[in-house]
């Protein structure tokens, strides 16, 4: 049996015309999703250069739900992009040297790369999603990180490679055959128009079964949203009190909220303690990093009141623990400008009742434009350094 060629792949729908116009499309898919996702980064980083904001309340929200929804858009579009250039992997490559062979190696080098970092950010996003990890050997949230800048990186010097014919085949016709190959003249079951047309339509169908994890409105029409906003207080759940390991510990009559000043213990409050501070109602979404977004009606105490009923300052970085015994995000750190925010609540309740257990009983930290990892549940203690 022969080797493939490009000589065997005989369709017209195979052509530059078409991979030019899905590949603007991916582009701006991977564009958007590339600074959302820096967005991400930037919010769960624990002592960035610049503080992020924390307002809008619901930035973090529309950002990660785009991060999402335009990762969830580039799948059928990179499918079809990957289809249409197919056979240029089994051209030869001019080995003479000079310029061409230069453009040639930078050409495939930053193909392969590229498709390849696109490829492993698009599956562990989708995975992560799901929230579903089978990887052991590495951190999802670097690595993603590091080669979202590798894939984007990649992309731009290919698309500086071939902005030359990119520009020409998205000036003409889509129908002209002048950057198609030879024996590209077989007629498909539909035109490249219609090719084109329906992998965006495909992109769109993909976002519109994903997006209601975001958008509310649309929760009936996305049946493959992570969560369908079902949930005590009409707010979902990630991790459950039994899945964290905290259900005695988090139920126990006895808790105390402790309040620790450079590693020692300076105060302690328990739950009626709490109730008996100034109680404020505040509506923040929570916004996780899988996608899926809801609001909610929160009571509950300022943080900036709990630090200053026990003699503290409020203009401190307050490290949060969690009653969970291990997890990434038991411990989470609370930059001083989100604890000295009226909006940032230690929440006790959630529509008018207390916590539910699964939420974060017997309180939780509840902030505006905060991703949900770092909204901390089951709070055991608050930790300044002065």
């Amino acid at each position: 049996m022969k080797a493939p060629a490009p000589e065997h792949f005989g369709s017209r729908l195979r052509s530059p015309a078409v991979a030019a116009r899905v590949g603007v499309w991916l582009g701006l898919s991977f564009g958007v999703c590339f600074l959302t996702g820096l967005v991400s980064h930037w919010a769960q980083a624990p002592s960035p250069t610049v503080p992020f904001p924390t307002s809008p309340a619901w930035g973090y929200r529309l950002t990660q739900g785009l991060h999402v929804s335009t990762g969830m858009a580039a799948i059928p579009l990179l499918l079809v992009k990957l289809w249409s250039v197919y056979p240029r992997l089994f051209e030869r490559v001019d080995l003479t040297g000079g310029r061409r062979l230069v453009l040639t190696v930078l050409e495939r080098g930053s193909i392969a790369v590229l498709v390849a970092s696109a490829i492993f950010q698009l599956v562990t996003g989708l995975l992560n999603a799901a929230q579903w990890y089978p990887w052991t050997a590495f951190s999802f949230r670097s690595t993603h990180y590091a080669l979202a800048w590798v894939a984007i990186g990649a992309l731009l010097v290919h698309v500086a490679v071939k902005l030359p014919v990119i520009r020409d085949v998205i000036a003409r016709d889509i129908d002209e055959t002048q950057h198609d190959r030879p024996t590209a003249v077989e007629t498909g079951p539909v035109s490249r128009r219609g090719l084109v047309r329906s992998a965006l339509a495909a992109s769109g169908v993909a976002v519109l079964a994903t997006a209601g994890s975001t958008v509310p409105v649309l929760r009936s029409v996305s049946p493959f949203g992570v969560r369908s906003g079902d949930g005590p207080g009409g707010v979902p759940i990630n991790k459950s009190a039994r899945a964290a390991g905290v259900v005695d510990r988090a139920s126990d009559a006895a808790y105390r909220l402790r309040i620790v000043v450079d590693g020692t213990e300076v105060a302690s409050l328990g739950l009626e303690d709490l109730r008996a501070l100034p109680q404020r109602t505040e509506v923040l979404p929570i916004a996780c990093v899988e996608g899926w977004s809801a609001s909610g009606t929160w009571g509950g105490v300022r943080v900036s009141d709990v630090l200053a009923a026990t003699g503290l300052a409020t203009d401190r970085d307050v490290g949060v623990m969690s009653l969970q015994r291990k997890g990434a995000f038991r411990r989470t750190v609370l930059p001083a400008h989100f604890a000295a925010d009226d909006r940032t609540l230690l929440a006790l309740d959630l529509a008018g009742e207390p916590l539910d257990l699964d939420h974060g009983f017997p309180c939780r930290i509840i902030a505006p434009n905060r991703p949900g990892v770092l909204q901390t549940k089951w709070v055991a203690s608050l930790e300044v350094s002065t």
